[in-house]
Formats: structure tokens, sequence, C-alpha cells
């Protein structure tokens, strides 16, 4: 039976054609299907899409391909309204309907929990949609081609520039930004071959402005929620989809209390203003300077007094502060994960409660196991689509520290 197992999967070879069918969408929003004795994982398909597909990398069992025709597209599959779709490196959910694209993102995290956290978790993961699913993006890098006199997104899998005239998951402000920019640079001023820009958009219809290759000043922005104003720029990092701010707010931070809190990774502070408004004393931790010079601008502009901004890196802040009697710690990391040994840290601390708000659900699942084996339950997962038309979900987890047996 080993002789002809290999057998089998040594069949094929890079290029092939062969016709599969889409069972699921997976991690890193590929589409799963199986031919013989294989497992091909295909970009840019939908559930029950019926493709014809070109094998372009092959590891084993394993092959990775691109779409060569649908022979037969899923219910749900669409006609992606973005010309530079396919091509651009940005979206990759365009061909599903909104509502695949939920459900989709609901079995991503199901399947990172299961399969690298090795946790079943056997409730409900209700998930926000955005309130628009496209022209709500308030954030986005711009990718410039000296040589090219282009200006866009990386195409998929590269790093040449596509040239994009427009993007119709911009804001307005954004996408008239982009224009302007379009028919304004001075190409002679720009120094490296590649360059790229950061542009933000706040109340108001400003737009902030971030470039090291152009003189264009950063403009400071600022955005109202709950009462509360937070002021950023295109140079600090915000929140994508201000849509659903609110509701990330909610999820992460709630109706948690107590005396004492920690705000990991806070920014310029979004989550630190409201919990400051449940906890006695919040001790915020940031390593980016510029975020936390916000942090403390908008913890003051908000009245606050019970409010510790620390400029340092959250990990060597954690070891020197490993005494703290804690109620609840909140971390949002970056995509990229927390620094090395930080999670086991957090649990040392041992905090009646954390919240742990993620962009990246592989990343979550295996810090999720180490805070189930240091004693924490998870009471209630939230999923936020800040990101449609992307596999990319922001999801928010509540655990508890279970009571001693």
């Amino acid at each position: 039976m080993c002789k002809l197992t290999v057998l089998l999967s040594s069949q094929y070879t890079t290029g092939d054609i062969i016709d599969v069918r889409v069972e699921k969408i997976v991690p890193r929003g590929l589409g799963m299907a199986f031919a013989e004795n294989l497992t091909v994982f295909v970009p840019l398909s939908a559930p029950a899409d019926e493709p014809k597909v070109r094998l372009v990398e092959i590891k084993k069992q394993t092959a990775f391909a691109e779409i060569v025709e649908i022979r037969q597209p899923g219910p749900n599959r669409i006609s992606p309204p973005c010309p530079y779709f396919g091509r651009c490196g940005g979206c990759d959910f365009q061909q599903m309907s909104y509502a695949e694209q939920l459900a989709s993102k609901v079995g991503i995290i199901r399947d990172c929990l299961h399969r690298i956290g090795k946790i079943d978790f056997d409730r409900e993961i209700p998930i926000i949609a955005s309130p628009n699913d496209f022209e709500y993006r308030s954030r986005a890098r711009w990718h410039l081609d000296r040589e090219k006199k282009t200006i866009g997104y990386y195409a998929r899998d590269s790093h040449d520039v596509i040239d994009i005239e427009t993007c119709p998951i911009l804001t307005r402000d954004l996408q008239s930004t982009l224009e302007n920019l379009r028919d304004s640079i001075n190409w002679e001023s720009i120094w490296d071959e590649q360059a790229q820009i950061e542009a933000a958009s706040g109340d108001g219809g400003r737009v902030s402005i971030f470039s090291r290759d152009m003189a264009e000043p950063t403009a400071e922005l600022t955005f109202a929620v709950g009462g509360d104003t937070y002021a950023f720029s295109a140079e600090t990092f915000f929140q994508a989809n201000k849509l659903l701010v609110p509701d990330l707010i909610e999820a992460a931070v709630g109706n948690a209390n107590g005396d004492a809190a920690f705000d990991l990774y806070c920014g310029v502070g979004l989550f630190t203003i409201p919990m400051a408004r449940r906890f006695e004393k919040v001790v915020a931790v940031e390593g980016n300077t510029i975020a936390t010079e916000y942090a403390r601008k908008n913890v003051a502009a908000n009245g606050l007094t019970n409010v510790q901004i620390v400029d340092q890196g959250v990990r060597r802040f954690l070891t020197e502060n490993q005494k703290k009697r804690l109620d609840f710690i909140l971390i949002d990391p970056p995509r990229s994960g927390t620094e090395k040994n930080t999670i086991p840290a957090i649990a040392a601390l041992k905090p009646k409660e954390i919240s742990y708000v993620s962009c990246e659900p592989s990343i979550l699942a295996r810090d999720l196991r180490t805070f189930i084996d240091a004693g924490y339950k998870m009471e209630k997962i939230t999923a936020l689509d800040l990101f449609p038309q992307t596999h990319h979900i922001e999801t928010v987890v509540r655990l508890r520290a279970e009571a001693p047996a």
C-alpha cells in the first residue's frame, strides 16, 4: 500500500493541468481541493468551484495551483468588481459573495483553533459584518516605482508595482488622494527606485500623508468614537476600518472593570481610554515613540488622570513587572505576533481576565493554547470583519482564569 501511495503521489509534475473541486476556504484564503493522493490549494477560488488548475508547486502530497478556467462556478462565486483583481496583491476574496466571505472567515478561525491550537470550540463564533464591504478602508500603503512612474499596490507574490487608478475598497477621501498624487508627484524628487507612501483619513474628510521619500508634511487627524476623541497621523497605526471601531472596543473591553489593568501594544490609546473609564489604574505600553506621544495627548485631551503611558517594548516591560496584581490585561499585537516569551510572561502575571485582539488567527490559536495550558478558559470569541474583500479577519477572545480546584 505504501509503495502504491508513493507511486500515485509522484505522478504529478509542475505545470500539470488537472480538474478539481474546491471543498472549503482555509487559512491564507486558499481554496482546498483534492486530487488522487494530492491536496491542492487554489488561490482566488470559492467554495464548490470546479476549476481547471495548473500545478505551480508540489511538495510531497501537497500542491499549490493557479486557476486556468472555472468549469463550474460555486453557488456563491461572483464577478469581482475591481479590474485589477487577480493581478493586484491586495484583495483575494472579491470572487465571493459577502455572505460567503463572512462564513469562510469564521471557518478559517475554527480551522486554526482546531489544527494549530488543538482547541475544539463548539460554541458559536459571531461575526460582525462591516457596514460597507467596499469604500471602507481609511488607511492605505501605496508603492511607487520611480523608473516606470507608477503608483499602486504590489502584484500578487511579487514586488512589481501595479499601476492603480481606482481602488474600490478605499474611502472616497483616500481615492481622491490617490488620484491627486498620481497627477502631482514630482518623480525627480523620489530618491529610492521603489518608495512607499502611508495614507490615512480622519474626521471631516482630512487626509494625512507620510513618506520618507517625499517632503509632504504629515498632518494630524482626529477620530471621535463613543464620546472620546483620538488624534493620530499616517505615521502611526490606527484601525483601517473605522466603521467597526465602536464594535471592536465593545468586544475587547466591554464591561470589564476593576482596580488595575495593562494595555499592551497600546498604539495611540484606542483601548487605553475606554479602559481608563472602567479601571482605577491603567498602564499602557508601546514601543513606538510616535504612537506613545499621541497616546499621552489623547489621554490628556479626554480628561483622564489615571493612565501611565510606558514607552518601552512589551517583552522588556513584562520582565520588569512580574509582581503586579492585575484584574485585566488587553493585548493587541501586530500581525507578526508578540515578541518571544511574551505570552508566557502574561500568563505568569495571573490576571483575572485577558482580552486578546488579533488580526492573525494562526498566531492567535497558538497563543490561546498557551493561555489554556496556564489555567485560562475561553469565555467568548467575537470576529469582526475589518477587512472585507480580503481573507484577513479581526478576532477578539475573552479569557478568564479558572478557579483553583
